[in-house]
C-alpha cells in the first residue's frame, strides 16, 4: 500500500458497505485479505543493515538484471532510528505490473506476494520480517522513498520527530497494518515537506 497524508480519525470514516474506506481499499489490493496487528517499534539494530544486504543478495540472483536497482528504505535504513523489526526493501523493475517477469523467481526463493495495486507490488516473507516492494525504475514513488531516507539520515530533529509519532502509534490494536502506516502520514508529509522545500 502506498501511504497517503490522512490523520488516523479518517482511516475510521464509514464507507456504504459499513466498512471504513480503507476496508474497502485494502480488500482490492491484499492478497489473504486484512490482519489485525499490534504494531511492534523497536530501537535501532545495529544488523539490520546486514539483514537487509543478504536480502539484497538473495533478490539479485532471483531477478538478475531484472533488478534495476534494489535499496534499503524504510525505518531500519535509518542509523538509530527506532523501527519495527521489518526490512523493507525498495526493488526497481521496468514493470511491476508485468508479474510473469518477477513473480515465480522471487516466490522460488521464499517471497510470497501481499499486496498488487496498479504500478505496485508488494511480497514479504513467510515469517513477514522482510518486505519487498516492486516499484517502476526512475518513477515518483521510487524518488520519495529514498528522499525520506536520505533526509532522516542526515535531519536528527526530524528523525527525533518521527520516532516520537512512530512510538505513540505502536502497541495498539490496528485493523491491519496499513492503518498504522496511514496514521504516519501526516508527519511524513510534514518532513517531506521540509526535504522539497531544501534546496
Amino acid at each position: 500500500m502506498t501511504t497517503r497524508p490522512q490523520p488516523e480519525e479518517d482511516t475510521a470514516r464509514q464507507g456504504p458497505s459499513g466498512s471504513t474506506y480503507l476496508d474497502d481499499e485494502l480488500d482490492t489490493v491484499l492478497l489473504g485479505g486484512r490482519e489485525r496487528v499490534a504494531v511492534e517499534v523497536v530501537d535501532y539494530d545495529p544488523s539490520w543493515p546486514a539483514r537487509f544486504e543478504a536480502e539484497r543478495n538473495r533478490i539479485v540472483t532471483a531477478l538478475g538484471d531484472r533488478a534495476r536497482r534494489v535499496e534499503h528504505i524504510g525505518s531500519t535504513a535509518v542509523p538509530d532510528l527506532a523501527a519495527k523489526p521489518i526490512i523493507d526493501v525498495l526493488v526497481e523493475v521496468d514493470d511491476p505490473d508485468d508479474e510473469a517477469g518477477y513473480r515465480e523467481p522471487l516466490e522460488c526463493v521464499g517471497y510470497q506476494l501481499r499486496v498488487r495495486e496498479p504500478g505496485h507490488r508488494m511480497f514479504r516473507t513467510t515469517t513477514r520480517n522482510v518486505h519487498v516492494h516492486l516499484w517502476r525504475a526512475g518513477g515518483p514513488d521510487v524518488e520519495r522513498y529514498l528522499t525520506l531516507r536520505d533526509w532522516l539520515r542526515s535531519h536528527p530533529e526530524d528523525r527525533k520527530l518521527y520516532e516520537q509519532v512512530k512510538r505513540s502509534l505502536a502497541g495498539r490494536d490496528w485493523r491491519d497494518m496499513n492503518y498504522y502506516a496511514e496514521a504516519k502520514g501526516p508527519v511524513i508529509a510534514e518532513i517531506m515537506a521540509r526535504a522539497s522545500a531544501d534546496p
